[in-house]
């Protein structure tokens, strides 16, 4: 059973996701929070495996609620879904520890499909999907020409075929695609992403492709 917190201002909003997700055998809600505060106090108490958690709430807002979740150390991931796909803020949260971003215009089956995803470590939750929350970080990064990869302890540590690995996930791969383009077996690159995660101490694949833009493996065209 995944258990799922409710992080949203508007109670019409929550009321929606809860019926949602209690329609789900597999799912149920542990709590609703109306703004960021409340949603730490209640990640602390009832410690779910997955928060939904909106951006724009009063007072915290959900950028500094999912810093002070993953910052706790709490095992819980959070998926942020806002109302705008490209949210000027949406990419704050990825670079707080969010596992995922989805808007609030998602259907329902693409909801569901990002809460077990990202409950189970993955983070992605469809190539398109993945590929939007690329869009929304890399939109706010600046272009630099000629960048050559930064060196970084995270990043010499991997062999070259997961630093290869790592540089296309950073690009939005799938592993379906990986293995189709680098004639590899998909369960092989499912370990080399296991490994990469390990080393690197990446949460998710998220954010792996975070690292992969922050240490310019991968940078915005």
């Amino acid at each position: 059973m995944t258990t799922v917190l409710l992080a949203d201002d508007q109670p019409m909003q929550r009321f929606g996701f809860r019926m949602l997700l209690e329609s789900q055998d597999d799912m149920t809600v542990v709590g609703e929070a109306a703004n960021g505060t409340e949603a730490v106090h209640l990640v602390a108490r009832h410690h779910p495996d997955v928060v939904l958690m909106d951006i724009r709430m009063p007072g915290l807002d959900g950028i500094e609620a999912t810093r002070r979740i993953i910052a706790s150390g709490a095992r819980t991931r959070i998926l942020i879904v806002t109302t705008f796909d490209l949210d000027e803020y949406a990419y704050d949260g990825l670079r707080a520890g969010a596992s995922g971003f989805l808007v609030k215009d998602a259907l329902p089956e693409e909801l569901l499909a990002g809460i077990r995803a990202v409950a189970a470590g993955d983070a992605v939750v469809a190539p398109t999907l993945t590929r939007r929350l690329l869009d929304a970080y890399v939109h706010h990064l600046p272009v630099v020409p000629g960048a050559r990869p930064i060196s970084d302890p995270r990043i010499t540590a991997l062999t070259e075929r997961e630093r290869e690995i790592l540089t296309v996930i950073g690009q939005g791969w799938s592993n379906t695609e990986i293995a189709a383009r680098l004639h590899l077996a998909e369960s092989t690159v499912k370990t080399h992403v296991t490994r990469i995660l390990a080393k690197t101490g990446a949460r998710d694949r998220v954010q792996a492709v975070i690292l992969a833009y922050d240490t310019r493996l991968v940078t915005p065209m």
